[in-house]
């Protein structure tokens, strides 16, 4: 059985730093690329992040470029967002998911599995 779960979600200030966190389990994880996605209040799910499955492809939405990493550890099945100097504007659900292949895309369907989401709320 598949899963992508997430957590580090929370409610922080403008400016500080959060980092998520995305344990996979039920497929070969070195074998998937990895991605984030985020969804805020009224608006279409928009992609964020994504990491080839060997960590050397990483593109970035270019509103967090700069601020926001993603990290991939193969022994543990985990991808990571690191979320530096956040602005209200990233308040969103934010979403992991899983692409069968070594190519990235920043098409939500040319995903094949989606975590349930975590809530990042930035207050100004």
């Amino acid at each position: 059985q598949v899963q992508l779960v997430e957590s580090g979600g929370g409610l922080v200030e403008a400016g500080e730093s959060l980092k998520l966190s995305c344990a996979a389990s039920g497929f070969t994880f070195s074998r998937y690329s990895m991605g984030w996605f985020r969804q805020a209040p009224g608006k279409e799910r928009e992609f964020v992040a994504a990491i080839s499955w060997a960590g050397g492809n990483t593109p970035y939405l270019g509103s967090v470029k700069g601020r926001f990493t993603i990290s991939r550890d193969n022994a543990k099945n985990t991808v990571y967002l690191q979320m530096n100097s956040l602005k209200p504007e990233d308040t969103a659900v934010y979403y992991c998911t899983a692409r069968r292949s070594s190519t990235i895309t920043t098409m939500q369907v040319g995903y094949d599995y989606w975590g349930q989401g975590t809530q990042v709320t930035v207050s100004s």
